[in-house]
């Protein structure tokens, strides 16, 4: 658990290569294009690096436009657009082959006191009992008469456990909501912007799934197309990605081949530390189509 976690900290420790230009690459895990959570977190690093020490991210906005090539470094540079007495403003292109692949604006505040009020979390089971994500595809796998490639089933960085989980390999259909608890494998230093990257990187992980249920459908079919085409997240209050973090998940809407996604964030004690937006391309292709 210590080297997956270990390796994220490296993936997000971005490499310098002059002013506001930093180089990053991606872990040969098997993926077929660079994950959106990667791009997130590293897209935050980027800009962080850019911002003093005593102003946090409260939000970001990103819109992914291309496929993420793993095979290939991602270049990151960062538009120094705005330094407030309060707030500071940042944009990022992560670029590769020479092509904007994913953009993102991110505000940063120094901290005050303010008004404070939040929804409150909804009673569920706690992470102690369920079984998770990784146990549920072994299970799920075995019930199958099928050779799985080795990176189905690699150790991730991240662990994931669903509260009431629906088999990938038989989707039902049922209402577009999900609870999930959530946290890095192993203890992370106390950075608390690191804590917000690994966050970043965490937010995308199931999120665009919530708009498939209703429909009974999942990544794994082979006529199913989907990516995620933006990014929003906020972050409210103090947290530790390497603790339990209940990610409470729905879909308002789906329509015109893409599905709206949202999420609430809290910590084990209560506190609702971020909220999360997407929308994803949802596209059902010809079975003959889908064999081209």
């Amino acid at each position: 658990m210590e080297n997956a976690v270990n390796d994220l900290i490296d993936l997000l420790d971005l490499e310098e290569i002059e002013r506001n230009h930093y180089r990053a690459t991606s872990p040969n895990e098997g993926w077929q294009r660079v994950y959106g959570g990667q791009v997130l977190g590293q897209a935050l690093v980027a800009a962080s690096r850019t911002v003093p020490d005593d102003r946090i991210a409260h939000s970001l906005h990103g819109y992914f436009l291309r496929p993420g090539d793993t095979s290939v470094p991602i270049l990151y540079t960062v538009d120094r657009i705005r330094d407030g007495k309060s707030f500071t403003t940042r944009r990022v292109v992560a670029i590769q082959h020479g092509r904007a692949i994913f953009n993102m604006s991110i505000s940063f505040q120094t901290p005050e006191d303010g008004f404070s009020h939040q929804l409150p979390m909804p009673e569920c089971p706690g992470p102690e009992n369920l079984k998770s994500e990784d146990e549920l595809r072994k299970e799920w796998a075995a019930e199958l008469s099928h050779d799985f490639d080795d990176s189905f089933f690699n150790e991730r960085p991240i662990e994931v456990r669903p509260i009431d989980p629906m088999n990938m390999f038989k989707p039902e259909k049922r209402p577009p909501q999900q609870l999930c608890w959530m946290k890095a494998r192993d203890t992370l230093p106390d950075d608390p912007r690191l804590h917000q990257c690994v966050l970043a990187y965490l937010s995308d992980w199931s999120l665009l799934d919530t708009s498939t249920l209703p429909h009974g459908i999942n990544f794994t079919q082979e006529n199913l197309q989907v990516a995620s085409l933006d990014h929003a997240m906020w972050f409210h209050r103090p947290f530790r990605a390497d603790q339990w973090l209940l990610y409470v998940q729905d879909s308002p809407s789906a329509g015109g081949a893409r599905g709206l996604n949202r999420g609430l964030i809290y910590s084990r004690s209560g506190e609702l530390v971020a909220s999360a937006a997407q929308e994803g391309l949802i596209r059902i292709h010809d079975a003959d189509e889908s064999k081209n």
